[in-house]
């Protein structure tokens, strides 16, 4: 019975690299986007407000530091495409349709770099990966 309950971590392991095979260049950056579930309507572009839900994992460890959805948390907003947020974050989310959920594979120079953030236990170096889901954009004009 032991060996059974092993067999599933070691599996879900193992095919995590097949998953992260499947994203996508950001052109012009580091960061690499994977579309879990499409969205519709309008996208995310530069200078929206931007609400989400987000999970954040540090790849190193595979520890999550963050996430929306755990309790006592609220959906996340900010402004798209202005530096408000970590690079990968920024770039990786522009062009996302509300409803879209996306995967982000963000390298340390594109997240919180050399130094890390040790006070969410994420380590100097540390690669991210978040999964986002867009839950509504406002434009300059108002509501999209």
């Amino acid at each position: 019975m032991k060996a059974r309950v092993l067999v599933l971590p070691l599996l879900i392991v193992a095919l995590f690299p097949l998953a992260l095979a499947d994203m996508e260049p950001i052109p012009g950056y580091a960061t690499t986007k994977q579309t879990i579930t499409a969205g519709s309507g309008p996208v995310v572009a530069k200078g929206d407000t931007v609400t989400v839900h987000a999970t954040g994992i540090v790849e190193e460890g595979d520890k999550k530091f963050w996430s929306t959805k755990d309790p006592g948390q609220k959906p996340f907003t900010y402004q798209a495409g202005v530096g408000a947020v970590i690079t990968g974050w920024d770039q990786g989310c522009l062009g996302m349709n509300v409803g879209e959920t996306r995967k982000l594979k963000i390298p340390a120079k594109e997240g919180y770099g050399a130094g890390g953030f040790p006070a969410w236990g994420i380590p100097p170096g540390g690669t991210l990966l978040f999964e986002i889901e867009v839950l509504s954009i406002k434009g300059k004009g108002g509501e999209l």
